[in-house]
């Protein structure tokens, strides 16, 4: 019994047709149906119970469908795990990030380019909790930064630090004259929101609920820039958080502190807590738990 095989079997397991898995394999139909006569042979135990109108899987079949899985499974992470560490060696790092992380981060990469000057540093947007999940799980990141706090046992999750949420206005807009917003005061307004599956959105319509006052929903984005934008252009009023406001971004929008609601997030380091980290991948992860040690963004 060999990885082949096994490929072989799950693919004619999840298609219950030997003509379709071997289109999906690509490989001539005859070769298909001889290998898995072969696997049968070796098991000594028929995995398939074949009839002219469908397939169906015996009782070893079921059993060895689910272990090959698993083993196939670990053998693409073997094989990513071995790649990473013998070919390619420690050169690249692929993190998962967010758009509020933009005025720290570069801080702490520029440190750590000092030690290892030619790493290759991949930085990709993942947004919403099953996006988090299914990038770690799937290897295509080594570490991602997110507010979603991950509820999974495979996963090893760090808070850095937690930040305010502000309400968003365009700058001539009436309510930037006061000193403070309340939810009342922006409970008529159009409103800019992210879609669903983000935290942020959950917290924002959790506060409008407590507060007793409806929410105008408008627009509904995936990423903060485009709600600055669509302030900007006095559409709609926004919350959003205030880190991401810093720099260039402040001076075309008003912020203002929402008065009665506690409104914060979380910000978070996620990372798969089975997979090999080489030295270098593992040096940076210490060098953004340690930067919140002793800094506040």
């Amino acid at each position: 019994m060999d990885i082949k095989q096994l490929h072989y079997f799950i693919a004619v397991s999840e298609h219950m047709n030997f003509s379709k898995a071997a289109e999906r394999l690509h490989i001539s139909q005859p070769s298909l149906s001889n290998a898995i006569k072969k696997l049968e042979e070796e098991i000594g135990s028929p995995l398939l119970e074949r009839n002219t109108r469908n397939l169906q899987l015996t009782e070893a079949g079921e059993v060895l469908f689910e272990r090959a899985k698993v083993i196939v499974k670990n053998m693409e992470v073997l094989k990513i795990e071995m790649d990473e560490v013998i070919i390619h060696g420690t050169r690249e790092i692929t993190i998962g990030v967010m758009e509020s992380i933009k005025h720290w981060l570069p801080k702490v990469i520029a440190n750590y380019k000092k030690d290892y000057p030619e790493m290759i540093i991949h930085l990709v947007d993942i947004l919403g909790s099953k996006r988090v999940k299914k990038s770690l799980k799937s290897y295509k990141t080594h570490l991602i930064i997110t507010n979603q706090l991950m509820d999974d046992p495979e996963l090893e999750v760090k808070t850095l630090y937690e930040e305010r949420l502000v309400a968003v206005l365009p700058l001539h807009h009436p309510l930037a004259k006061k000193e403070k917003v309340t939810i009342s005061d922006i409970s008529e307004e159009p409103f800019i929101i992210s879609t669903e599956g983000f935290q942020t959105r959950r917290d924002i319509l959790d506060t409008f609920e407590q507060a007793g006052k409806n929410i105008h929903i408008q627009f509904e984005i995936e990423r903060f820039e485009t709600a600055v934008s669509l302030v900007r252009e006095n559409l709609g009023v926004t919350i959003l958080p205030e880190n991401y406001l810093q720099g260039p971004t402040a001076k075309t929008i008003i912020k203002k502190e929402i008065e009665g609601a506690n409104l914060s997030r979380n910000v978070y380091l996620v990372y798969l807590k089975k997979r090999h980290l080489p030295l270098a991948i593992r040096q940076l992860l210490q060098d953004i738990l340690q930067y919140f040690e002793t800094k506040t963004i």
